[in-house]
């Protein structure tokens, strides 16, 4: 596993455009790996994610995902590859997913509109963009920029996951390698650095939510401030901290 990265998803793809395809259960980590790695610089384990992509090229192949399908709900994220305007519009108007991936192999067939686009915001979908590509080709590389740079014309970018989509260790990069590429699709440094932690996360948390159909609270400890501490203290206290 690289180093740096605290979480992976194993992507389970299915392509209605090259047979028939059923979805299946999704495969249990532990039987692909009987150790997992420990996270440089803590004592925990690397979580392995399952993830569902299905790429959807007729109106019909979206019923699988609309469908209370048993085997959809025991993935953790759920995604949805379109290829058309109409098929983006529904995906991100209606469809209870966590990702949309956006093409980046070839150029767009349509354009990118502000209605679907902050519908998919307001509804905490985010927007996946594949880096690996760009580092294999460069004719792809042109298109992952250029198409990465379109949606963040409407976007303004908000809601942007940066994932690799690796085949091969050699593939993949770290996180700040990552997120320097993100500069190049329209980024601002924040949001390069948003795109591979803190979006990352917040997708996961989605597909949590999906999936118990209820709510996640993530809590956070603030650190209090140094005057907040001494509002606390007793008068005694107080009294020796200042002599």
């Amino acid at each position: 596993f690289p180093v740096g990265y605290s979480a992976v998803a194993l992507n389970h793809v299915i392509d209605f455009k090259e047979k028939k395809q059923e979805i299946v259960k999704p495969v249990s980590p532990s039987e692909l790996f009987p150790s997992l790695p420990i996270v440089q610089g803590t004592s925990k384990r690397i979580k392995v994610l399952t993830r569902l992509t299905l790429v959807v090229s007729d109106p019909s192949h979206c019923n699988l995902l609309r469908s209370t399908s048993a085997n959809v709900r025991l993935y953790d994220i759920i995604a949805v590859f379109p290829k058309t305007e109409k098929l983006f519009h529904i995906a991100c108007t209606t469809l209870d997913v966590d990702l949309v991936c956006i093409n980046v192999t070839e150029k767009l067939p349509f354009y990118f509109r502000r209605p679907p686009v902050n519908m998919a915001i307001d509804r905490g979908i985010y927007f996946e963009l594949l880096y690996t590509p760009a580092i294999k080709d460069s004719t792809m590389r042109r298109y992952t920029i250029s198409n990465a740079i379109s949606l963040m014309q409407i976007c303004k970018g908000k809601n942007i996951v940066i994932s690799s989509a690796a085949e091969r260790p050699l593939e993949l990069r770290g996180p700040y390698d990552v997120a320097n590429l993100g500069l190049l699709f329209g980024l601002s440094e924040s949001e390069a650095k948003a795109a591979v932690s803190t979006n990352c996360r917040a997708t996961m948390l989605h597909g949590e939510t999906r999936k118990s159909a209820c709510g996640v609270v993530y809590t956070v400890k603030k650190p209090r401030k140094v005057e907040e501490e001494e509002t606390t203290l007793p008068a005694c206290k107080k009294a020796k901290t200042q002599a």
